[in-house]
C-alpha cells in the first residue's frame, strides 16, 4: 500500500512528541525537589544528561535496534536505519495512520529518554555523574532497546508472542512493561548494587523544595497526555479515550494516596499528592485505551493505595531507593499491566493486538490475565538481569559510587562546581576547607 500523508495525524504526533519530550525536564523538577538542597543540580543533570545521550544513541542505532527487522525475537537489526537513514515513509511505524517515518521515530525517541531518566531517582545523592552517563548508554542499549523490540517491535513479548497458541496476545498500550516495569526493576537492582546513602534510616532526608515537586508533577501530568493519547498514533476517539482515562486514573490515585496517608499518618501531604498523581499516570499507561472509565477509576484507586504503601518497603527490606522509583514505577507498572487482565474491554478496537481478549471481569476469561502476569514477570527478569550485569561490571571497573566527602558536602559543588543556593555553596566550601 502506498503511503498517504495525513497532515492532521502528523501534526497530532508532533505535538504529542513535544509533550513527552517535556516530561524529562519535568522529571528533573520532580526529582530535583525531592532530594536535599546540596544535590539538586546533580539530580537534575542526570535527567538532562540522559536527554542528551539517549537522543544521540536513538538516532544512531537505537531506533533500528528497537524497530528494525526482527533478529531472533529479541532485537531489531541495528544496521537497518543507521542515523535514521534509508527508510521510506512506507516503513513508518505509523504508516497506517499517515504519519511519516521521521515523525514516528522522533516520537519513540522521547519514550527512550524518559525511561532512562526515571532510573536515576533510585540512586540520587551518591552515584558518580560520569558513571551514570556510562550506565545510561549501556542500559538503553542492552535493556530498553531489546525490551522495546520484544513488546512493540514484533518480538517475543508482542506481535511474536511465543505463547500465542495457548494465551491471548499481551496488551501494553503505552509502556507499562517497556517503560515503567523496566525502569522500576532497574532502579531496584542499581540501588542495591550501589548501596545505601550515608545516614540512610538514621537521619532525615526530606525533600528540600516541595513546590519543585508539585511543579514537576503538574508538568508530568500535562506531558503524559502526549505519552498516552499519542500512543494511538492518530487524532481519533481512541486517543480521546486514552486522554480521559489518563486524567481519571491520575485524579483517583491522587485522592487514594492522600487518603491512605490520612488514615496511616494523620495528615495528607503535598508530596503524597504529587506522588499519587504520578502513580496513577504510571498505572494507567499500559491500559489507557484498553479499559473503560470504570476500569480507569479502579486502576487509579488500586495504584494510589498500593504505591503509597509500597514506598515504605525500602525501610523494611533495607534497600535505599532514594526517590521511590520502585514504589511508584515498578509497583504502579505492575498494577496497570496486570489489571488489564481484569478490565480490558472493547477488543474489537482497531489498535488491539489481533488475538487479545477482554479481561476477566468483561467476559474474556482468565487468559488475558495470565498473559499480562507472564509478560510482567518476564520483563522484570530480563531487565533485572541485564541491569545487574551492567552495574557489577561498572562497579568493578570505573566505580560507580561517589566518595564520602562528595556525598557529605553535596554533589552539586564537589562534582559540578556550582550550587543551586548560595548559602549552601558557602556552607559546603567551609566543610571542604575544614577537611
Amino acid at each position: 500500500m502506498e503511503f498517504e500523508l495525513d497532515s492532521g495525524n502528523t501534526a497530532f504526533i508532533i505535538i504529542a512528541a513535544s509533550l513527552v519530550f517535556l516530561m524529562t525536564p519535568a522529571l528533573a523538577f520532580f526529582y530535583g525537589g525531592m532530594v536535599r538542597g546540596k544535590s539538586v543540580l546533580n539530580m537534575m543533570m542526570m535527567s538532562f544528561g540522559a536527554l542528551g545521550l539517549v537522543s544521540l544513541i536513538w538516532v544512531l542505532y537505537g531506533y533500528s535496534t528497537a524497530f528494525g527487522t526482527d533478529v531472533g525475537g529479541f532485537i531489531g537489526n541495528p544496521a537497518d536505519f543507521l542515523g535514521l537513514q534509508g527508510a521510506t515513509d512506507d516503513q513508518s511505524l505509523m504508516a497506517a495512520t499517515g504519519v511519516p517515518f521521521l515523525v514516528a521515530a522522533g516520537y519513540q525517541l522521547t519514550f527512550a529518554v524518559i525511561t532512562v531518566a526515571l532510573v536515576s531517582g533510585a540512586v540520587a545523592d551518591r552515584i558518580k555523574f560520569g558513571a551514570w552517563l556510562v550506565f545510561a548508554g549501556l542500559w538503553v542499549t542492552f535493556a530498553y532497546l531489546p525490551l522495546a523490540h520484544m513488546v512493540w517491535g514484533g518480538g517475543l513479548l508482542g506481535g511474536g508472542w511465543f505463547l500465542a497458541d495457548a494465551l491471548p496476545l499481551p496488551i501494553d498500550f503505552a509502556g507499562g512493561t517497556v517503560v515503567h516495569i523496566n525502569a522500576g526493576i532497574a532502579g531496584l537492582v542499581l540501588a542495591i548494587v550501589l548501596g545505601k546513602r550515608k545516614g540512610f534510616g538514621r537521619e532525615p532526608m526530606r525533600p528540600h523544595n516541595l513546590p519543585f515537586v508539585m511543579l514537576g508533577a503538574a508538568l508530568l501530568w500535562f506531558g503524559w497526555f502526549g505519552f498516552n493519547a499519542g500512543s494511538e498514533f492518530a487524532a481519533d476517539g481512541t486517543a480521546g479515550r486514552a486522554w480521559v482515562n489518563t486524567t481519571v486514573a491520575a485524579a483517583v490515585a491522587l485522592l487514594a494516596w492522600i487518603g491512605t496517608e490520612k488514615v496511616r499518618d494523620g495528615h495528607a501531604t503535598s508530596l503524597g499528592a504529587a506522588s499519587g498523581i504520578v502513580a496513577g499516570l504510571v498505572a494507567v499507561t499500559p491500559a489507557a485505551a484498553a479499559v473503560d472509565t470504570w476500569g480507569a477509576i479502579a486502576i487509579g484507586l488500586v495504584a494510589g493505595v498500593l504505591c503509597a504503601l509500597a514506598v515504605g518497603l525500602k525501610y523494611r527490606f533495607g534497600y535505599d531507593d532514594s526517590l521511590d522509583v520502585v514504589g511508584v514505577h515498578l509497583v504502579g507498572g505492575l498494577v496497570g499491566t496486570i489489571l488489564i487482565g481484569l478490565f480490558a474491554t472493547d477488543t474489537d478496537a482497531t489498535w488491539y493486538p489481533e488475538g487479545a481478549s477482554n479481561g476477566l471481569l468483561y467476559g474474556g476469561g482468565a487468559g488475558q490475565l495470565g498473559t499480562q502476569i507472564i509478560v510482567a514477570l518476564l520483563a522484570m527478569v530480563f531487565s533485572g538481569l541485564v541491569t545487574l550485569v551492567i552495574a557489577l561490571i561498572l562497579k568493578a571497573t570505573i566505580g560507580m559510587r561517589a566518595t564520602e566527602e562528595q556525598e557529605v558536602s553535596g554533589l552539586d559543588l564537589t562534582v559540578h562546581g556550582e550550587t543551586a543556593y548560595e548559602s549552601l555553596g558557602a556552607g559546603a566550601r567551609v566543610v571542604t576547607e575544614v577537611k
